[in-house]
């Protein structure tokens, strides 16, 4: 079975690969279309357009597409694109909890049909500690916070100031690894 992710994030190669199955990255650059505001629906939405995209050029194997958000009290907050804005996201979330979610959607293929779709959504609560401006300033010195939803990594240097969370340590990363390994294996019993 030819496995396809549907993603150029490098952490979310790492991760696939803890599953020990062979996989290739096909990316399309796919327009991303938001139709909801929930956080969770939001990633189902773009993981299935990356998928959709991807599936569309193969005929046979399993194509995963994913998208992560960071959401505070129902805001998202994405990528920073600047300083400024890797500084506010900071500000927002230091001292307080937040939610991960990163949607996944798996789309299985055979003879040029599609047999299979399973799109799901995981939450991860993530406390982070309070933050000095000197700290925050620091942080944001780095290249880390500027390719990352919400502003940090929570598997880079940033890992300090998290307290603790409630899910899937994974799932921040980018992928919740243990859903979609059970996703997998369902689909080699059909």
């Amino acid at each position: 079975m030819k496995i396809i992710l549907a993603s150029q994030s490098p952490r979310r190669r790492e991760l696939l690969e803890l599953l020990g199955l062979p996989f290739e990255v096909k990316v399309s650059d796919t327009e991303e279309i938001m139709t909801s505001t929930d956080p969770g629906e939001v990633t189902k939405e773009l993981s299935c357009q990356k998928a959709e995209a991807a599936a569309e050029t193969i005929e046979e194997g399993v194509v995963i597409g994913a998208d992560t958000v960071v959401s505070l009290e129902g805001k998202i907050l994405g990528k920073p694109e600047n300083r400024e804005e890797a500084r506010k996201m900071i500000h927002e979330i230091q001292g307080k909890s937040h939610n991960v979610y990163t949607g996944v959607t798996v789309i299985e293929k055979r003879a040029g049909k599609e047999c299979s779709r399973n799109i799901f959504s995981e939450k991860t609560t993530v406390k982070v500690a309070s933050m000095s401006e000197e700290e925050i300033e620091a942080y944001i010195s780095l290249p880390e916070p500027y390719d990352k939803a919400g502003g940090y990594g929570i598997q880079g240097s940033f890992a300090k100031y998290v307290e603790g969370m409630e899910g899937d340590y994974f799932n921040v990363v980018g992928l919740p690894v243990h859903r979609l390994y059970d996703v997998i294996k369902h689909l080699s019993d059909k």
